[in-house]
Order: structure tokens, then C-alpha cells, then sequence
């Protein structure tokens, strides 16, 4: 049954080819001849040949600096992927697109994953990076490779590349028979070696990973995961059987401490993003569940709690919303909970809803339709439905952040300034209290604070940084609701 809400408040068509076209301006490497983001240019071309002597050029740029962190950006993968699998048949033109930003990512994973023994996870020294505001294009801080391995491990990040690289392989499978191929069977690899060795690379590469991307939450759920979509792509049974031996290893309540700052997270079920994959598991596998041909618990019942520690009415709820109806979590980039929870609602949805199913949250009792509402509300908040009217994806609509925190784009391009900009020289332009001379457009950042307010500010990081792992999510939610534009069943 179709429930009409009325006609939507946003353009979600013209959303989602903005979300999508962000990550051609987030590309390193040598830019193709149909780049759409035109003020970007090669950059990075020696990645991994002077110090390793491996080609490691390619992938993305995980926010508004020049480092390329392989966890997130896996992370960010398997979500594009998993939007694709999910909503890419309302992509329309679109669909193309993302499957160009999932590849620009799985060619770069393919020569991280390509040296036997070796998972390179990061290139790029980040103090160096970080005390220097320059266009990638001009960028002269060491380019170090970072590597995982047999002695110094990081199942974390390999199990997350494994992810990806499995969740990619079924999206190119109708298209691509033998990149899909190629792509599995290295998944499989990857997982093996993440499996095998087991270790967190915050042992290993702790001085270089964080605090930046320090894995705070275990390796543990990214195996699982790993093993989740390996299932999904292969429907091998030894897969599942890893899922199921391991599941319960999650189900302690998980506390997290961020900025020297321990909170808890109200149990791990309730946990997804590139650090925790928790909720995440349960609903991937919830789908195989519900329809009867594998084992109930804990899965469903984890799944649901998820859902009732988000809804506002349920008294079990663990996140709060701002007076504007925003999402919150602790942590800085704040928009990459309320996209990455969004995203998970609206699967689950879909999937509650094709095996006739409600959720009770004590007495509140959700059908799948709410499920969906709050996670429109929440992407109409991001559009411009919100106290400040404001959008915060660049380029869409009329009000939108002028000063992201964001090299690139806050420093003049090749094509307006092609002399050399070096370490201190972007420098002015991070200070000027100019609007960023190049739009990266459709870049979401990382959101307003508890009070709704918005500095447009380059130097507050925490609320003007976009991230690859904020819109990764918003893509699948923009072309469900491209799909659906005015109603509540996400089918």
C-alpha cells in the first residue's frame, strides 16, 4: 500500500547527481578526459613508486585534505555499493555515475591489495599534510606508503577493503562479468588475510592512523561484515557460518572514547559507520533472515533495537535531535550519523515491509513507513528543511556553505592561478573571510551544531569538512527518494 505524503520539498533528482559528482572532486590520481569537476586536475601521480616502489595512484581524497586513508574510504565503497544494490534501478542516468565513483575506488584497492603479504592502507604522512593548506595539485609533504602485513596486522581496515571489494563485485557483475570477477576473487584474498592475521592497525600504524582514523570499536565487527558480503556475493556457506560463530562477540555494550572522552554508545547494536559496522551487519543480513531461510537471533532482535534507539518516541531512544529535528551523535562530522542511520532505516524498511513485519519499541509499535519518514526528515534537513533554511550540500539550492573546510576548493585553481602554490602559500586563503573561489558541488559537510547554528567557517573542521563517508549513504538515500518522491513505501 502506498501512503502519499504530499509532493516533496526537494529536488531529490537533482540531489543525488550533485551527491555523486562530489567524488570527481575528491579523485587523486591521473584525472580521465571526461572529469566533470574541471577546476581539479592530476595530482598524487607518483603515489607508492618512490618509496615502494608499487603504483599506488588513484582513489580519493577522504575529506578536504590530500591524504588518501584506505579505511574510510573503503567504508565509503561499500556504501556506494550497497546504495547501487539497493536503489540503483531509480539512478536512472545517474546510475552510470556512481558506478564510475565505485570504480575510481576499486582500481585503486585492487593495486593497494596486489603485493602477496602486503594491504597498503595509507598514503601520506598526515602531520605533514595537515600543517600545510595546499591544492593537491601543488602538494610537496611525503607521499608515505603505509602498510598492514603478516607481522604487523590490521584486520580492521583489510576485512573493510575485503567489504567493499566483495559488495563492488555484485554492482559490476551485470556490466563488467570479468572486472566483477576479478574483483571477488580478491576479496576473498583480502579476507583471508584480514582473518588469518588478526590484529588492529592502531598496534601496527598507530603513530600515523591516529587519531585520524584509530579504530576505536575492534576489528571483530569488520570480519563479520567482511564475511557478511562475502555471503551475499558468493552465497558460499562458510561465509555465513563465519557470521553466525562470530556474531555474538558483538553483543557487549561498546564504549568508545573520543577526544580522551569515554561514552557509551548505549551497546554496540546501535553503532554504524566507518569505525563500527554493528547495526550495519544486522540489517545487510536481516533480509535473508526475515524470509525465513537462516537463523532468527540475534540479527532481528539486534535490528530492531537499532531502530528503537533511533525514533523519537521510543523509549529506548540513545540519540538526540536537535529543535530542528537533526540527528546527533557524539563525534565530530556530524552528518555522516544521520546519513549512515538514514541509509539503514530505509533498507530496513524495505525489507520489513516485503516480509509484512512491525517493530515494537516497548509500547510504540513503528511500521516500516515511520522507519522511512525519519529518514527523510532527516535528508530534507540536510536539503534545506531545517531553521537556518539552509542547504548543506554545496551547489544545491539557494543558501549553501560558502567557506568549506577544503584545500581545493578554498585555493584558486590551476586554471585561474597556474603558478605553484606551495606548503604556507594556501595559507591566505584558508585566513580570508572570502567565499571558496572553486564550488566543489555537491560536497555535504560535516553539518550544523546541537542548536541548529551554522558559522560557515573554515577553520571549525568538525562542521565545514565534507567527507567521502558523509555522502557515500546520501546517495542511496537520494535515489530511494528520487524513486519514491512522495511517498512512505520505499519498494
Amino acid at each position: 500500500m502506498m501512503v502519499v505524503v504530499g509532493v516533496a520539498a526537494h529536488d531529490y533528482g537533482d540531489a543525488l547527481s550533485k551527491s555523486i559528482l562530489f567524488f570527481e572532486g575528491q579523485r587523486s590520481g591521473k584525472l580521465p578526459s571526461t572529469q566533470r569537476i574541471t577546476w581539479r586536475k592530476d595530482s598524487a601521480l607518483q603515489d607508492g613508486f618512490q618509496i615502494a616502489q608499487v603504483d599506488l595512484v588513484g582513489g580519493y581524497y577522504d575529506a578536504g585534505d590530500n591524504l588518501k586513508f584506505n579505511f574510510p574510504m573503503a567504508f565509503s565503497t561499500t556504501m556506494l555499493a550497497w546504495s547501487v544494490l539497493e536503489f540503483g534501478k531509480f539512478m536512472d542516468s545517474d546510475r552510470q555515475y556512481a558506478l564510475e565513483a565505485i570504480r575510481w575506488a576499486t582500481d585503486y584497492f585492487l593495486k593497494a591489495t596486489s603485493v602477496p603479504g602486503f594491504v597498503y592502507v595509507q598514503v601520506g604522512d598526515p602531520y605533514g599534510d595537515h600543517n600545510c593548506w595546499e591544492r593537491p595539485e601543488d602538494m610537496d609533504t611525503p607521499r608515505t606508503p603505509y602498510a598492514v602485513s603478516k607481522n604487523f596486522p590490521g584486520s580492521e581496515v583489510s576485512a573493510e577493503l575485503a567489504a567493499a571489494l566483495a559488495a563492488s563485485s555484485m554492482v559490476f557483475r551485470p556490466v563488467d562479468r570479468d572486472y566483477s570477477a576479478r574483483l571477488l576473487k580478491r576479496a576473498r584474498m583480502v579476507f583471508e588475510f584480514a582473518d588469518q592475521y588478526r590484529g588492529s592497525y592502531n598496534d601496527s600504524l598507530g603513530p600515523w592512523v591516529c587519531p585520524f582514523y584509530c579504530d576505536f570499536s575492534g576489528y571483530e565487527d569488520e570480519l563479520i561484515w567482511g564475511a557478511a558480503w562475502l555471503y551475499k556475493a558468493t552465497r558460499a556457506p562458510s561465509y555465513w557460518l563465519y557470521v553466525v560463530d562470530n556474531i555474538h562477540n558483538l553483543e557487549n555494550s561498546a564504549v568508545k572514547k573520543v577526544n580522551s572522552i569515554s561514552y557509551s554508545t548505549g551497546g554496540s547494536f546501535a553503532e554504524f559507520g566507518w569505525d563500527s559496522k554493528h547495526a550495519g551487519i544486522n540489517i545487510l543480513v536481516s533480509k535473508w533472515v526475515l524470509n525465513g531461510s537462516l537463523n532468527f537471533s540475534p540479527f532481528i532482535p539486534n535490528a530492531d533495537k537499532f531502530v528503537c534507539s533511533i525514533l523519537p518516541e521510543s523509549p529506548t531512544v540513545s540519540v538526540s535531535f536537535s529543535p530542528g529535528g537533526l540527528l546527533f551523535k557524539p563525534g565530530g562530522s556530524n552528518l555522516q550519523h544521520a546519513t549512515a542511520l538514514s541509509f539503514l532505516l530505509v533498507v530496513y524498511a524495505r525489507y520489513l515491509n516485503q516480509a509484512n513485519r512491525v517493530i515494537n519499541c516497548g509500547n510504540v509499535v513503528a511500521k516500516p513507513s515511520r522507519l522511512v519518514q525519519v529518514a527523510r526528515s532527516q535528508v530534507d534537513y540536510i536539503l534545506g528543511s531545517n531553521p537556518l533554511n539552509m542547504s548543506y550540500m554545496v551547489g544545491y539550492g539557494n543558501k549553501f556553505p560558502q567557506k568549506i573546510h577544503h584545500r581545493g576548493s578554498s585555493i584558486p585553481s590551476i586554471d585561474q592561478r597556474p603558478d605553484r602554490i606551495d606548503c604556507n602559500g594556501g595559507t591566505q586563503y584558508f585566513l580570508s573571510s572570502n567565499p571558496n573561489p572553486s564550488l566543489l558541488i555537491g560536497a555535504v559537510v560535516g553539518g550544523p551544531d546541537m542548536n541548529d547554528s551554522y558559522s560557515d567557517s573554515r577553520a571549525d573542521f568538525a562542521h565545514s569538512e565534507p567527507t567521502t563517508y558523509i555522502n557515500a549513504p546520501l546517495v542511496g538515500l537520494l535515489a530511494c527518494f528520487k524513486g519514491h518522491p512522495s511517498s512512505l513505501n520505499p519498494l
